[in-house]
């Protein structure tokens, strides 16, 4: 999970396996004192025939409530209002609002629709609709509303501000600083627009060079929550923990209520676990469970949540959360939670559907099932089958828990977390069956490479390096190169075929047989890559795993090791120090292939 950019006041990004979130919102709030201001100013104008004043005494009442921050009595009112008249774009407008607010963003999206057919000539509209489009992913819609929004509003901040944005979240970073730079030169005293082209820079994994324009976005308004929380995520990775944490602090105390309060928390929490203030940083990671997080999870199971209710003898569902690294990391607790139940308690896991065997197989006395994710109204649900017709209990669940809550359980201090090389145990037959496939291909330490994820959009890419910052690794003599990379890599195994390397791709589906890369990965002598869900499944299967880890991987947990998956080697880098990073790696494969690996 990695942290978000603050660019904006309203934001959305998918929970993903990295060290913290990125802001893909925009300035401005369609629900702000402003925003609220014209739609007042509006209304004032209304007709007096007795339905137009019915129909403006309804909208006056549903802004009165917006502006007390009671959006369902709003949404309420301008339905009330439609009623009346369903060709009031203003109170197709100020349902839009309401709904977007409350987290009903279907029907906000087909609201701000409507209202931008009955009313083409508001700007507000199209600005108001891109920021939700922006929000949802939909940056290309995003971006075509924006330019329509800035037709009409040439030299709006906030507009200039939130293409840049868009820009920024599609990688076209160059397109996003010349379209700052230039606002810049017209409006030198805005914050925001200093503040977002030190996002530009971070998402990038210039740190150092972001810092200068936090500052001064800081400079000219001191009291601006964004930039001083983007400021905490830069100095983060570069080392300055406390300084980070100094900023969070006071971020936090000007942040927005909502999203961005509790985007702030949840970096501020991930910081707190990567210097090692364990429990308290357990505690404050509650928070990617908090409803405002776009992305939390909401289980849909008729049991109740745990609290801190006793598990001896209690019947236990465990929910995976977040994406299949994240379950590998958080799967660890899995086996305290089965004897902390006890022989009279029973434990239930609900995984992601590719992990329910391997999972199995590692637990035998739990029952295991695959979880389902669907969007409702932009929401992310997690649907639980019904257990209890899996097993031979009789007794219902008592209660359930999210995953990683079990960390602070199982995990109080760097001490609790087991030296083992594993928990999970793969398929022998499959493991036998790849290592003879293996001894096939020849002479050499069979080495299996992952290289990039599948989401790189945003600040995702600075985590990854280019195929082609790999040929070290790949010309190892002694080696015989096995590629892991799911995903479309057609065009990396041919630039690597034409430098003469030869990279084996083995014959099953790397993203969606699970239990065949969990075998193979045992079957080879070694897997390196970034921290992604197949080094993770690597290590949680006890493979020989090396791991290159970002400056700001909270799971080190401020060691030199990763608790988590204590017997694998990592190598730590700065965001510019990839070719420092993949020298040290291909010094380390040469050892091992001359089988000095505890020098490797």
């Amino acid at each position: 999970m990695t942290a978000p950019n603050a660019s904006q006041d309203v934001t959305d990004q998918p929970l993903v396996h990295a060290p913290a979130p990125v802001a893909q919102g925009t300035a401005g709030d369609s629900a702000s004192a402003e925003a609220i201001r014209r739609l007042s100013r509006t209304l004032a104008g209304g007709g007096a025939l007795k339905k137009q004043k019915r129909l403006m005494d309804l909208l006056k009442g549903a802004v009165a409530a917006m502006r007390m921050r009671d959006f369902d009595a709003g949404a309420n009112r301008a339905l009330e209002a439609l009623k009346i008249d369903e060709t009031s774009g203003l109170a197709w407008h100020v349902l839009a609002i309401c709904q977007e607010k409350v987290g009903r963003f279907v029907e906000a999206i087909q609201a701000y629709e409507a209202a931008l057919a009955l009313l083409p000539e508001d700007p507000a509209i199209a600005h108001d609709l891109s920021r939700l489009a922006q929000r949802l992913g939909h940056l290309e819609i995003a971006e075509k509303l924006l330019q329509k929004f800035l037709a009409a509003e040439p030299g709006h901040i906030d507009g200039t501000n939130n293409l840049a944005c868009v820009l920024r979240e599609q990688n076209r970073y160059d397109e996003a600083i010349d379209l700052l730079r230039g606002m810049i030169q017209i409006e030198p005293a805005s914050a925001l627009l200093w503040n977002t082209l030190g996002t530009v820079l971070s998402d990038q994994g210039r740190m150092a060079e972001s810092l200068p324009f936090f500052e001064e976005a800081l400079r000219l308004e001191p009291d601006l929550a964004k930039a001083r929380y983007n400021r905490a995520n830069a100095r983060q990775p570069l080392g300055d923990l406390a300084g980070a944490l100094e900023d969070f602090d006071a971020a936090l105390e000007g942040a927005e209520p909502g999203y961005e309060a509790a985007m702030m928390r949840m970096a501020r929490a991930m910081t707190l676990m990567g210097v090692g203030r364990i429990p308290e940083g357990f505690h404050e990671y509650e928070v990617r469970l908090d409803p405002d997080m776009p992305d939390a999870m909401q289980v849909v199971t008729g049991s109740p949540r745990r609290t801190d209710e006793p598990l001896a003898g209690r019947s236990l569902l465990i929910v995976g959360e977040q994406g299949l690294a994240d379950e590998m990391v958080f799967g660890g607790c899995v086996g305290d939670a089965i004897k902390a139940v006890g022989p009279d308690g029973w434990v239930h896991v609900a995984v992601e559907p590719r992990l329910v065997t391997l999972f199995q197989r590692s637990f035998p006395t739990a029952c295991v099932v695959g979880h389902r994710t669907v969007r409702i109204n932009g929401r992310l649900h997690r649907i639980i089958p019904d257990v209890d017709d899996r097993t031979e209990s009789e007794r219902p669940i008592d209660f359930w828990t999210p995953m990683a809550t079990l960390l602070a359980d199982f995990r109080p201090s760097v001490d609790a977390f087991p030296d083992r090389a594993g928990y999970l145990t793969p398929d022998p037959e499959r493991v036998a069956r790849w290592k003879a496939e293996l001894a096939a291909l020849g002479d050499g330490l069979k080495v299996g490479l992952h290289w990039k994820s599948l989401i790189l959009s945003g600040s995702r890419g600075r985590y990854f390096s280019s195929f082609d910052r790999w040929r070290p690794v790949l010309e190892t003599p002694g080696t015989v190169m096995v590629n892991l990379q799911c995903g479309d890599v057609a065009d990396d195994l041919a630039q690597a075929e034409a430098a003469g390397v030869r990279i084996w791709t083995p014959p099953f589906d790397l993203k969606d047989d699970l239990e065949d890369l969990a075998a193979m990965s045992c079957a080879l002598d070694l897997v390196i890559g970034p921290g992604i869900a197949g080094t993770n499944i690597a290590a949680a299967v006890g493979a020989r795993t090396w791991m290159l880890t970002a400056p700001d991987d909270w799971h080190t947990l401020n060691t030199d090791r990763y608790p988590f998956y204590p017997h694998t080697r990592l190598f730590k880098r700065s965001f510019d120090g990839w070719p420092q990073s993949i020298a040290e790696v291909r010094s380390a494969l040469d050892r091992a292939v001359a089988g000095d690996w505890n020098a490797a």
